[in-house]
C-alpha cells in the first residue's frame, strides 16, 4: 500500500506492506464547535460555576492581575484575546482603571515573549492600550517571586509576587488534553524550578485523564495557595478546545470546578489512545512535523525535532501501539539547525549530555541543578528571549520510551550523524527501514502506520 506522511515541511509517500495497520490519531475532541466565541465567553463569566459573576464581587479598587498562557500553546482560536477583552470591558463598567490592571504571561521556564508575538495571541488593541503593563513571568526574578511554603508532602511553592500582592487573579486558560489547565496555570505557569522540579520529572509528566501524578502534586500545591491567599482570590476561565482553531466549550469559577468540568467531558468523549488498536505491533512508524510548541517564532533543534516532538509530543503511540521491544520508524529530514537565541543551552547539552546518558532519570539527578543554576544562560532567560537553561533538559524527558523500544530508525534525516549521536540507525527512506526492522522481528511482523497531521510553529 502507498501512505502519505508528514515529513517535515512537506509530504512523502512511502510503501509499505499491505497488512499495514494505518491509524489517523484523534487531533480534535469530538465535541461541536461553539458558533459564537463573544457569545459563549460571555455566558461563562455570567454564570460561573462556584462563584459570583466579576460584576457582583470585585471592588473599584481593586489591584487586578489578567494572567495567560503563553503562545507556546497549539491554540488558533482567537481566545485569550476575546476573553480578556470581555473581561476588560465588565472591569471597567465596575470603575477598576487601567492603571489597576496588569496582563501577565505565564510562560514558567519557557522564554519571554517580545511584545509584537504576544500580540498574535491579544489583538493589537489590548497590546496598544496596555503595552506598558503586560509583562511576563520571570523565574529567576528574586523580587518578583513568593515562597509561600511547603505542601503537607514537602512541596516547595513559589509564584509570582503579582499573584500574592493582586486582590484577585484572572487567569484565561486554553487546552484540549488533560496535560494542561487546572492548578498548572498558576503553580506552573506563574512559579519558579524550585517548585517545578517536584512535579516535572520523568515518572510524573504525563497526558493521562485518570490518576495523573503531576496534577496530584499540582493539586496539593494549589491547595497551599488558596489557605495562603483565599479561594476567592484566583478567578479561571477554563476553555477547552474542539480543535486548534475553534472552541468547544468555556467555563469560569474557581480552579478547581473548571478542571472537573474539562476531565468529565474529556473522560467521556475521548477513547483512551491504546483502545484504537486491537493488537500491539512489533514496528510502530510515523512522520513527524517540522513543529515543537517550543519553536513558536523561533526555529527547531535536533533536541525539538527527536527528542521532544519525535518521541514526546508524537511519540505517545510508542506504549499505546506497540509492543515491549517494538522497532519505532520516524520519518524526518532533521536538519542540522540550532536556534542559539531561544535555545542556546541545546548545543551543550547535545554534546555534553546526551554523550552521557540516554536515561532521563540519570539525566535530571546529575545535571538538572547544574543546568538550572547556570548564570550565563539564566542571564539569557531573564533579560533576552531564552528558554530557562533547565528546560533542554526536561525536554530530555522522552528518553523514557526507549525502555519500551528494542530500536529507533530515523529515516530521511539529511544528516546521519546527528542520528547516530543518540545511538538510533540512520536510512535513507521508510522502506529501508522496514527491511531491517523485519529482520529483527521476522518477515510477518506486525506493522502499524500512524499519520499525524502537518502542524506549523506559529510565526
Amino acid at each position: 500500500m502507498r501512505v502519505e506522511l508528514v515529513f517535515g515541511d512537506e509530504w512523502v509517500n512511502v510503501s509499505l506492506p499491505d497488512t499495514t495497520r494505518v491509524i489517523k490519531p484523534i487531533s480534535s475532541v469530538p465535541l461541536e464547535p461553539v458558533k459564537d466565541l463573544r457569545l459563549a465567553i460571555n455566558e461563562a463569566l455570567s454564570s460561573p460555576l462556584d462563584a459570583e459573576p466579576l460584576r457582583e464581587f470585585v471592588k473599584p479598587h481593586w489591584k487586578i492581575l489578567i494572567a495567560f498562557d503563553d503562545p507556546t500553546v497549539p491554540c488558533y482560536a482567537p481566545v485569550w484575546e476575546n476573553a480578556i477583552s470581555t473581561i476588560l470591558k465588565e472591569l471597567k463598567k465596575i470603575g477598576v482603571s487601567k492603571n489597576q490592571i496588569t496582563l501577565l504571561c505565564a510562560n514558567a521556564l519557557h522564554r519571554k515573549f517580545r511584545l509584537s508575538e504576544l500580540e498574535t495571541i491579544l489583538g493589537t488593541l489590548i497590546v496598544e492600550e496596555f503595552k506598558d503593563r503586560i509583562l511576563c513571568h520571570d523565574a529567576e526574578d528574586p523580587e518578583g517571586v513568593v515562597h509561600l511554603g511547603k505542601t503537607p508532602s514537602g512541596y516547595d511553592v513559589e509564584i509570582n509576587r503579582q499573584v500574592v500582592d493582586s486582590d484577585l487573579t484572572i487567569y484565561v486558560n486554553t487546552l484540549s488534553t488533560g496535560f494542561n489547565g487546572g492548578w498548572k496555570s498558576i503553580c506552573v505557569g506563574l512559579s519558579t524550578w524550585r517548585s517545578i522540579r517536584w512535579h516535572h520529572t520523568p515518572e510524573t509528566m504525563t497526558m493521562s485523564l485518570f490518576k495523573n501524578p503531576m496534577h496530584e502534586i499540582l493539586n496539593e500545591m494549589g491547595a497551599l495557595v488558596e489557605s495562603m491567599l483565599g479561594a476567592e482570590r484566583i478567578f479561571k476561565v477554563e476553555t477547552l478546545l474542539a480543535n486548534p482553531f475553534e472552541v468547544a466549550r468555556i467555563w469560569a469559577g474557581s480552579v478547581t470546578s473548571t478542571r472537573e468540568e474539562v476531565l468529565k467531558t474529556l473522560r467521556s468523549r475521548v477513547p483512551p489512545r491504546r483502545d484504537l488498536l486491537p493488537e500491539k505491533a512489533d514496528i510502530v512508524c510515523y512522520g513527524i512535523p517540522n513543529w515543537s510548541p517550543y519553536a513558536a517564532f523561533g526555529s527547531m533543534t535536533p533536541i525539538l525535532t527527536l527528542i521532544s516532538t519525535g518521541l514526546g509530543y508524537l511519540g505517545g503511540v510508542i506504549e499505546a501501539f506497540g509492543k515491549p521491544g517494538c522497532s519505532v520508524i520516524i520519518a524526518t529530514p532533521c536538519p542540522d539547525q540550532w536556534d542559539d537565541v531561544h535555545h542556546p543551552a541545546h548545543r551543550e547539552i547535545w554534546n555534553n549530555v546526551l554523550t552521557s546518558s540516554l536515561n532521563p532519570n540519570e539525566i535530571m539527578q546529575k545535571y538538572a541543578e547544574q543546568f538550572a543554576t547556570r548564570k550565563d544562560y539564566i542571564a539569557k532567560y531573564r533579560f533576552g528571549y531564552a528558554f530557562h537553561p533547565v528546560h533542554g533538559i526536561l525536554a530530555l524527558h522522552p528518553l523514557k520510551r526507549l525502555r519500551h523500544v528494542g530500536q529507533v530508525f530515523i529515516a530521511g534525516a539529511q544528516d546521519p550523524r546527528l542520528v547516530e549521536h543518540l545511538g538510533f540507525c540512520w536510512t535513507r527512506t521508510v522502506e529501508e527501514a522496514v527491511e531491517k526492522a523485519k529482520l529483527i522481528h521476522g518477515r510477518d511482523a506486525a506493522i502499524v502506520c500512524v499519520q499525524y497531521p502537518m502542524m506549523f510553529n506559529r510565526q
